[in-house]
């Protein structure tokens, strides 16, 4: 898993290059397609990604939208997100440090991997 943590005043699109390296660090290269939303369009983002040879793919809205849209791939990040704001610390924004929600967002994701992994265990 490859995390990176802003400030809210930072865009999505000028994080893209140190995401993707991250990302490729972590897997050792094997990524090659990301899906993201819509706040990642444009050349630069994809510019920047294919430099650490990933190619995004945006998830876009359908025109006729009217009330919930599930977006295919999309509800996997939506899911996960879900599933972290159940644990308390990750809720609201209460760390002053990036390191800190970092941690706790580590600590949280492991949290769910196991008990999924006991889960279809057990």
């Amino acid at each position: 898993m490859a995390l990176k943590v802003t400030a809210a005043s930072e865009g999505d699109r000028s994080q893209v290059a140190a995401l993707a390296q991250e990302v490729q660090q972590v897997t050792g290269n094997s990524v090659e397609l990301a899906y993201v939303d819509q706040g990642y369009t444009g050349q630069n983002a994809a510019l920047a990604a294919q430099e650490h040879g990933i190619r995004l793919s945006v998830v876009k809205h359908p025109m006729a939208k009217r009330g919930f849209v599930l977006l295919p791939k999309r509800w996997v990040v939506e899911r996960s997100f879900a599933w972290a704001a159940r644990f308390r610390r990750l809720a609201r924004d209460y760390e002053r440090l990036d390191t800190s929600l970092k941690a706790f967002h580590y600590i949280a994701f492991a949290c769910i991997m196991i008990a999924r992994t006991t889960k279809e265990l057990g």
